[in-house]
């Protein structure tokens, strides 16, 4: 990501209005088939909603993102909810050109969309580790201005994205799902 990128999202976070508070549906949804121990990331996490719900469900979260304001805002949120979570500012480029992170139990990749940071994926797992990626595709423009077509996987492109991980897929959902939005998501096992 650019130095733009970094501004960009800094001014978006820092606007109080900006962000769902509580963690999305979906994630929510598929409690029983996610980790209550271990090590969790939330990839571009911003604000930390879905972080501060794993920190809940007893995991160590490490909330990564590339705007500092983001990262603020995760941790005033996680100290109202009274968990702790680890935050750390990652350019998403320098994970994908072979930057070292300890292997994590759960990643979070929630409205992220870095085709190349699939196949990194296995390499950020510990054995048996699981992956849950959401993104909307671009179905999701026929009733939604946002995001655009740029950030939107194209329909079935999710199976092509989770092939090229080398890990399991334990589950893929697309279609008009949680939230009124169309989304695909993939939940992957190393």
């Amino acid at each position: 990501m650019s130095a733009q990128d970094r501004t960009t999202w800094d001014e978006r976070w820092s606007d109080p209005e900006r962000g769902a508070r509580e963690p999305s549906l979906l994630i929510t949804g598929l409690a029983d088939l996610l980790p209550t121990r271990g090590r969790a990331l939330d990839l571009a996490g911003g604000a930390g909603r879905h972080a501060v719900w794993f920190a809940r469900r007893r995991l160590e979260v490490t909330c990564a993102d590339v705007s500092p304001v983001g990262l603020e805002r995760a941790r005033a949120a996680a100290a109202v909810a009274g968990v702790t979570i680890t935050t750390q500012v990652l350019d998403v480029d320098d994970l994908i050109a072979g930057g070292k992170l300890e292997p994590f139990d759960l990643i979070v990749i929630f409205h992220f969309l870095e085709r190349r940071l699939f196949p990194r994926l296995r390499d950020l797992l510990a054995p048996g580790g699981l992956v849950l990626f959401v993104q909307p595709t671009t179905t999701n423009l026929e009733r939604h201005a946002h995001p655009s077509a740029r950030f939107c996987l194209q329909p079935g492109e999710a199976r092509t994205l989770a092939s090229s991980s080398g890990l399991e897929l334990l589950r893929h959902d697309e279609g008009w799902l949680a939230e009124g939005r169309h989304e695909a998501l993939l939940l992957l096992r190393r």
